[in-house]
Formats: structure tokens, C-alpha cells, sequence
């Protein structure tokens, strides 16, 4: 690497820019030079800085971070581009590579993968982010898993592979990509014939439920069926709480007599239940930040206790006055 890495960052959410230049400090070379809110700013930023580094986000105001990537590959910069995005699609992250990107990170990942990616692209390596690439490099219809030997990928133990891809994390600023990632996700569950437990607030439940109806659910039966379990996350933390306090044995207790109850509704064999919990948002608008540390890593064991698969949401216009940047690299940790 050159002595100094000039690096401009882009992404219109500022606790994200706050976490990217905190985990670029950990490389004494990297030094910001710059940060832009939305495209067309990141594309002028780009052509004022040269940047050696480019660390861009997908979904930007403006225009977005793949058409960036092509704007600026268009003016001949020779910038590294590093896309760091929630965006957990092969197809966008395909797409991504193709306009000129160096690497891809979701941002669930980036707690343990970022710098790993800095350092893979900036010596002319690919790197795709894990939560992308644990299919099977020998398979030809898979173009990411193809290019494996130029790909930088930590290591999971299998127990950690399990935990990750069955326990995953949003981060939502505007919530109707929050709402749509949330029906995809109960959507997908109820269609197959599964069961979904949905922990959110009230607003989030109310709007699930047209969402889910245009998806080609049928609510009401789901409902009638019990496959579908529709909770409010404050009053579920209210009761798992004592002075502030959350008590893990009766949150595992609570959420196992969930699990079965939903489990217990459904007839075709290899069923599943999907959960999406919302519960700790209401930790952070109280400021109780450790206590949803310990309910991610609750949520875990419940993965390793029950054939389930998590969502945790995080609305972000809702936590972002309280969530500082060291929680918020943890809560990124947890996930991998």
C-alpha cells in the first residue's frame, strides 16, 4: 500500500459515515478526505478528490451508488471502489462488480469484513462479502463464486456459518425499504406455508398487513391458521424487563412458547418459523444499548435452539440519536 490512502466516503446515512471513518482509523495510512450525502455530489467529490479509495453505498439520494461507480469509471478515475451496502442481492451485487466496483460488503458484515475488503481491494483483489459467497466455488452458474481465488473471505466455523445465515440483521433509514424488506421476508415465509411471528411497533404491524396482502398472502387465513403472530415490540420488552433490566431466562422461555405455538399450526413436513423482531429499538430509545447487545445474542442462541430464521430491523430514523458508533460496531459483530 502507498503511505497515505485517501479515502472519500459516501452514504447519506450519518451514523454509517461515522463507523466507516471509525474503522478506517484503525489503519494509520487511511485519511478521509472527503464525504458525500447522495450520487451526484459523490461523482463531483470524486473528480475534485482523486481518491485512492472510494467506500460507496448502493442506495443513495440522487442517483444511485451502481450508476456512480459508472459515472466515475466513464471520467477514466483511477479510484478504488469499495461498495458498502445493506443490499444482500448476488444479482445487484453482480451488478455492482460490472460498473466498476473493486468489492462488495454488506453492511451486516462490515464489522468484520471492512477492513479485510480495504486491504484485499487496494492490492487489485476482489472481495465479496461471506453472507454473498458460501455457495459452492466449483459451480459454474455462480459468477461471484467463480472469481473465489481472487476473493479475500474470513473464516466461519460451521456453528458460525449457521448462526449467520439464519440470523440476520437491516439497517433501515427510510421505512418504507424497511416495510418492503420486512414483507419479502414474512412474505416468503407464509407463501411457503410457514409460520412468522412478527415483534414490531404498531405502525410497522399496521403497515405489514396491506404489504403482505399485495405480496399474495392471504392474511386472514394465515391469521386464522395461526401461522401468523403479530406482537407489540414495547409492551414484549415491557415484560422482559425488570428495572431496565432484561431477564435472558424468561425472554428464552417467552420466545420458545412463540416458537412452538406457531411451529405447532403447521402440517407440511420440513415447516419452518420465520421471526422478525423489532425488539430493539425500544431498548435504544430508553438508552438501554447493552441490554440490546445481550437480546442480539439471545436471539442467537434461540437459532441454535430452534429450526428458525431471524430478522432483526433496525429503523434507523428511530435509533439513530442513540445509538453511539462502538454499540453499533458490536451490534455488527454479532451478525458478522
Amino acid at each position: 500500500m502507498a503511505s497515505t490512502i485517501c479515502v472519500l466516503i459516501v452514504d447519506d446515512y450519518d451514523a454509517w459515515r461515522r463507523f466507516v471513518s471509525t474503522t478506517l482509523r484503525k489503519l494509520p495510512q487511511m485519511r478521509v478526505i472527503g464525504e458525500a450525502l447522495d450520487g451526484p455530489s459523490a461523482v463531483l467529490s470524486a473528480q475534485q478528490f482523486l481518491p485512492d479509495l472510494i467506500v460507496l453505498d448502493i442506495g443513495l439520494p440522487g442517483l444511485n451508488g451502481i450508476e456512480v461507480a459508472r459515472r466515475i469509471r466513464e471520467l477514466h478515475l483511477n479510484s478504488k471502489i469499495l461498495f458498502l451496502t445493506e443490499n444482500l442481492s448476488q444479482d445487484v451485487a453482480e451488478e455492482a462488480l460490472r460498473a466498476g466496483g473493486n468489492g462488495y460488503v454488506v453492511k451486516s458484515d462490515a464489522a468484520g469484513e471492512l477492513l479485510l475488503a480495504i486491504e484485499a481491494v487496494l492490492q487489485d483483489k476482489q472481495f465479496v462479502s461471506s453472507s454473498l459467497s458460501r455457495s459452492d466455488p466449483q459451480d459454474p452458474t455462480n459468477q461471484l463464486a467463480s472469481d473465489a481465488d481472487r476473493r479475500v473471505v474470513p473464516s466461519l466455523s460451521s456453528e458460525e456459518v449457521e448462526t449467520v445465515r439464519r440470523h440476520n440483521v437491516g439497517f433501515f433509514f427510510d421505512e418504507r425499504d424497511f416495510l418492503d424488506d420486512l414483507t419479502r421476508f414474512i412474505g416468503t415465509a407464509l407463501k411457503a406455508g410457514n409460520a412468522a411471528v412478527v415483534v414490531a411497533t404498531e405502525a410497522h404491524r399496521e403497515g405489514l398487513l396491506p404489504r403482505l396482502q399485495a405480496h399474495g398472502v392471504d392474511i386472514v387465513k394465515a391469521m386464522e391458521q395461526r401461522r401468523y403472530i403479530a406482537l407489540d415490540a414495547a409492551a414484549m420488552i415491557s415484560s422482559l424487563t425488570i428495572n431496565s433490566e432484561l431477564n435472558p431466562d424468561l425472554f428464552l422461555k417467552v420466545a420458545g412458547d412463540l416458537i412452538m405455538a406457531a411451529g405447532g399450526t403447521l402440517k407440511k413436513e420440513n415447516a419452518r418459523v420465520a421471526i422478525c423482531g423489532e425488539c430493539d429499538p425500544p431498548l435504544w430509545t430508553i438508552g438501554n444499548g447493552e441490554a440490546a447487545i445481550e437480546l442480539e445474542k439471545l436471539w442467537n442462541e434461540i437459532v441454535k435452539r430452534y429450526d428458525v430464521d431471524i430478522l432483526c430491523g433496525y429503523s434507523l430514523g428511530t435509533v439513530q440519536h442513540s445509538m453511539d458508533s462502538q454499540l453499533f460496531e458490536r451490534i455488527c459483530a454479532l451478525h458478522r
